[in-house]
């Protein structure tokens, strides 16, 4: 981490650096280069949209399936979690074949009247970040899912059945009972999806390889175009890697202050 940040203080091409002058020349950069403005909006689009959205739906599953009368549990949670499990460039392909012009999508749309012509989903900045969303939402639900069953599991249930001999209906129940004693679940669960979304990379260098026109490319992705692709800036790239690193722990922070409200 060191070493890392005295490179964000130098400047060259390649392994030809030397120190900036002044030494901050690559921070001030940061400010004027519209590509990594573009790309700091569309990683707060990701984190804004999908983990909200993305928590929400891992909290219904886990509900669902921690009902005692629910058969084949272990088959929908492991159905659930699987996406987690898969190869990041088979599901990539995948989703790229389901969302090509010529793609599955497009004939269902196409075959239940909702559009005339197929969408170049991948070839426009608003379907390209949604397609990325969704990729998020289908391979990581699954995983927020198990830390809210495994919290679901240590809920007193004395606690519920109190809340139901007191006339609390299954919303009161829920908001009122068990997400409270969620609340460390969610608060982790929170953190780990907004740093894993503000260091996203692989979906937006399988899904969309950043386009068009580095509208739906990541802060880290472009880290890592000016790293190894191009022209190696390594003292450029260095400074928006240590921006990444004081945005997660900012935000890790505000999280902490914010959810984690114990007694003390």
């Amino acid at each position: 981490m060191l070493q890392a940040f005295l490179l964000s203080m130098q400047t060259g091409k390649g392994t030809r650096l030397r120190y900036a002058e002044p030494l901050w020349s690559n921070y001030q950069r940061l400010l004027s280069d519209e590509t990594f403005l573009m790309t700091l909006r569309t990683t707060f689009i990701y984190l804004l949209v999908q983990v909200p959205i993305m928590l929400v739906l891992a909290m219904i599953l886990a509900v669902i399936l921690n009902d005692p009368n629910l058969r084949w549990k272990g088959f929908w949670r492991t159905a659930i979690f699987l996406p987690c499990a898969v190869s990041l460039v088979s599901y990539s392909l995948v989703m790229r074949t389901l969302f090509a012009t010529d793609g599955f999508i497009n004939d269902l749309l196409m075959a239940v009247h909702l559009i005339d012509s197929p969408i170049n989903w991948l070839g426009q900045t608003g379907t390209a970040r949604i397609v990325i969303i969704l990729g998020l939402l289908w391979r990581w639900t699954g995983y927020n899912m198990i830390f809210y069953l495994a919290g679901l599991q240590n809920i007193d249930q004395s606690t519920i059945e109190a809340a139901r001999i007191d006339g609390a209906g299954p919303w009161q129940t829920f908001w009122y009972v068990i997400v409270p004693q969620l609340k460390p679940m969610i608060l982790l669960t929170a953190i780990l999806s907004t740093n894993g979304t503000l260091q996203l990379f692989d979906e937006s260098w399988n899904l969309t390889r950043g386009g068009p026109s580095y509208t739906s490319m990541t802060m880290s992705h472009y880290l890592f175009e000016l790293s190894f692709l191009k022209s190696p800036n390594f003292g450029y790239a260095s400074a928006i890697s240590y921006v990444i690193l004081i945005l997660v722990a900012v935000l890790a922070i505000i999280q902490m202050k914010v959810g984690d409200k114990r007694d003390g």
